[in-house]
C-alpha cells in the first residue's frame, strides 16, 4: 500500500525540530523582544543586506510573523476579511490561509485597520486573533480550523460564554495569546473579569479574573513568577494588577495616581520582582516592585519619570538597561533600576519600533521604512549599516505609518508594510 503524498508531507513537517532562532509569537520566545540567534552580520553592505523574497498579499494590519522551523504565520485583512496566513520561510510562498473574521475597520480611525494582535505558535496549534475579537485555534500542518471563539458578541451565548469585552475598541482588539501549559491566557476585558483563561484544545473557558473588570487595552498579558507564585500580569489605563496562574483570583493591584491618557500599547517588563512600564503622549515610564509579606502580595511605585515615554514602538531590556524611541528624546538608553537617561539620538533615525538579536538592535523608522543597525551599546549610537525597504504600502490609511515591528528569526529579517511582507538574509552565512 503506497502512503499518501499529502501524508508524508505532513510527517516530513512534524518531524522537523523547532529550530534555535524560532519566533513563535508576540515579541519572540520570552516574550521580550530579544533573539537567541548568533552568526548574524555585525556590518551591513552599503546596500543593505541581501533581499530574499517579497510577499505582496499580506493584506492590511499591523501583525508581526510568528516563525517556527520552515513556516512564518501573520495576519491580514484581504477583500473585508482576516486571514490567518502560512508562509514557507525560505521561498515566501503561501501554504494555507483561515478565515478570521471580519475585517476590523472603525470609520473614525484615519489611521489603522485590519488585525494587529500576533499569532501564537504551541506545537502543532497556532492561535491568532482579529481584530473584531474572532479567536481561532488552528492546525499548523495543513490550516484546518480546530475551533473558533468571538469576544465581542459571546456575552449572552451560554454556549459560548467569553463575553464582557468593551463594544468598540479604536483600534481593535490587539493582545496577542499567551500559552501557559495547558492553558491559553487573553484579554478581553469587561464586566466578567480582564484576563480569561481558556482550554487551548478545546476553547473552553476556565476562569475569568471576575475581581479585575478593567477595560482591555492594547497590552499582552504577560507571565510573571513573584515569591515562588506563578501569575499572569496585564496592564490597563488604570494601572497594573496581577492574579493567580490556576485560579485567576486578584494577587495583588497598583493604581496610578494619574491614569494613563491615552493609547496603552506596551506590554509590561519583568525582570525579578519589578515591573516596567512605559506609555507615550506624555505619560512616561513607572518601575513597581512586587513584594510578599505573608499571603499578601502589594505592589509599589520604585520611580516614575518621563524619561522615556514610548508610545508603540516597543522598548528592550538588555541587562539593566531599556531602549526605545523616547517622545521628545529620540532613542534612549536608559538605566532600568534609577530611571535615568543614560544617551539619548535624536538626528540619526526618525522614531520606530526595534528588536534585538546577536548584540545588535534592528531599528525601523516608522515614517520612511529605513533600517538601522545599532551595536547594543551604554556608550552611545554606534551604527553598522542602513537601508530602506524597497517599496511602501499603497493600502495603508491616511494617517497610517509602518507600525509592525522587526522580527530577526533563523538568520532572517522580517519588515511588514501593510500587504507587504520582506524577507531579508542576515546570518553571517547563508543557511540552509
Amino acid at each position: 500500500m503506497k502512503t499518501p503524498t499529502l501524508l508524508i508531507a505532513l510527517i516530513l513537517l512534524l518531524s522537523q525540530p523547532a529550530f534555535a532562532g524560532d519566533w513563535p509569537q508576540y515579541r519572540g520566545p520570552q516574550r521580550n523582544d530579544l533573539s537567541n540567534e548568533t552568526g548574524l552580520l555585525k556590518k551591513w553592505p552599503d546596500a543593505g543586506p541581501r533581499l530574499l523574497w517579497t510577499f505582496k498579499n499580506t493584506g492590511i494590519g499591523l501583525t508581526g510573523p510568528a516563525i517556527v522551523g520552515e513556516r512564518l504565520y501573520i495576519t491580514g485583512g484581504r477583500a473585508g476579511t482576516e486571514y490567518l496566513i502560512a508562509l514557507n520561510v525560505r521561498t515566501g510562498t503561501e501554504a494555507w490561509a483561515v478565515a478570521i473574521g471580519q475585517t476590523f475597520d472603525w470609520e473614525r480611525n484615519k489611521w489603522h485597520a485590519g488585525p494587529s494582535a500576533m499569532p501564537t505558535v504551541d506545537g502543532n496549534l497556532v492561535f491568532a486573533l482579529g481584530g473584531a475579537g474572532d479567536l481561532v485555534c488552528v492546525d499548523a500542518p495543513t490550516g484546518r480550523l480546530i475551533w473558533k471563539k468571538n469576544f465581542p458578541t459571546a456575552l449572552e451565548a451560554e454556549i459560548n460564554p467569553i463575553g464582557g469585552g468593551p463594544k468598540k475598541l479604536g483600534w481593535g482588539f490587539t493582545w496577542s495569546p499567551l500559552v501557559d501549559g495547558e492553558q491559553l491566557i487573553c484579554l478581553p476585558g469587561g464586566p466578567k473579569g480582564t484576563f480569561a483563561a481558556l482550554n487551548k484544545r478545546t476553547g473552553a473557558v476556565l476562569w475569568r479574573s471576575s475581581e479585575v473588570t478593567d477595560q482591555a487595552t492594547y497590552t499582552s498579558p504577560m507571565l510573571a513568577e513573584f515569591d515562588r507564585v506563578r501569575q499572569y500580569v496585564a496592564l490597563t489605563n488604570k494601572g497594573l494588577f496581577g492574579v493567580d496562574a490556576k485560579t485567576g483570583r486578584l494577587l495583588w493591584s497598583w493604581q496610578r495616581e494619574k491614569p494613563y491618557s491615552t493609547e496603552v500599547v506596551n506590554s509590561p517588563i519583568i525582570l525579578g520582582n519589578l515591573i516596567y512600564v512605559t506609555v507615550g503622549a506624555g505619560n512616561g515610564c513607572d518601575l513597581l516592585r512586587v513584594t510578599r509579606a505573608g499571603a499578601q502580595f502589594k505592589a509599589e511605585q520604585a520611580w516614575s519619570n518621563t524619561n522615556l515615554a514610548n508610545h508603540h514602538g516597543g522598548v528592550v531590556l538588555l541587562g539593566n538597561h531599556v531602549y526605545g524611541f523616547g517622545e521628545g528624546r529620540g532613542w534612549t538608553c536608559q538605566d532600568f533600576k534609577s530611571g535615568e537617561p543614560v544617551w539619548a539620538e535624536r538626528q540619526k533615525l526618525r522614531s520606530g519600533a526595534l528588536t534585538y538579536a546577536d548584540g545588535h538592535f534592528y531599528c525601523y523608522s516608522e515614517n520612511d521604512g529605513v533600517v538601522a543597525l545599532i551595536e547594543a551599546s551604554t556608550a552611545g549610537w554606534k551604527e553598522s549599516g542602513r537601508f530602506t525597504i524597497p517599496q511602501q504600502s499603497a493600502q495603508r490609511k491616511p494617517a497610517g505609518k509602518i507600525w509592525t515591528p522587526p522580527v530577526v528569526a533563523n538568520g532572517r529579517l522580517f519588515l511588514r508594510d501593510q500587504e507587504l511582507l520582506f524577507c531579508y538574509e542576515v546570518a553571517a552565512f547563508p543557511r540552509r
